[in-house]
C-alpha cells in the first residue's frame, strides 16, 4: 500500500470562524475543506501547510503549533496528514491553485461546519471541538 503524504492548515478568526475552501474533480459535487494539499519530496509538513494555504486561498500565514496528525485509508491508499494552527499575516483572498480544484473560498462557523458536505467528513469533530477549545481560551483570558 502506498502512503500520500500532506499537511492542512487550520486558520481561525476573531469571530471563531474556520478558513474553508470549496473544492473538487470538475466533474464531482463541490465540498468543503479547509486549506491542504500534498507535500512535496523537498518541503517540510510545515512549509506545505503554508505553500498550500497559499496556493489555495491568496493568504500568507505562519505555523503556530502541529495540531494533530490524522492517518487514514482512502481509496485503497495510506493517507497521513500534519494538521497545523496557522495565523493569518498578510495575503488577500486569491484563488491560484494550480491544480484548479478550488471553487470558492470562506470562513464558516461552527453551525455552519455542522451543517455543510465536507469533503473529509471525519473532520467535522475535530473541527468543532477546535473552535470551542479557541473559543474557551479566549473567553477566559
Amino acid at each position: 500500500m502506498k502512503t500520500w503524504f500532506g499537511a492542512a492548515a487550520v486558520c481561525i478568526n476573531e469571530n471563531f470562524e474556520i478558513l474553508m475552501v470549496k473544492q473538487g474533480l470538475p466533474d464531482e459535487e463541490k465540498k468543503w475543506t479547509i486549506p491542504s494539499g500534498g507535500k512535496e519530496p523537498d518541503e517540510t509538513f510545515a512549509s506545505c501547510c503554508l505553500r498550500e494555504l497559499y496556493e489555495e486561498t491568496g493568504y500568507e500565514g505562519v505555523v503556530e503549533r502541529l495540531l494533530y496528525i490524522k492517518t487514514d485509508v482512502i481509496q485503497d491508499n495510506q493517507v497521513e496528514v500534519h494538521y497545523y494552527e496557522v495565523t493569518i499575516t498578510g495575503g488577500e483572498k486569491n484563488i491560484q491553485d494550480p491544480d484548479q480544484l478550488i471553487y470558492e473560498i470562506d470562513w464558516k462557523s461552527a453551525r455552519e461546519i455542522q451543517h455543510i458536505k465536507l469533503s473529509f467528513p471525519k473532520d467535522r469533530a475535530f473541527l468543532l471541538d477546535y473552535i470551542e477549545q479557541k473559543r474557551k481560551t479566549t473567553e477566559g483570558m
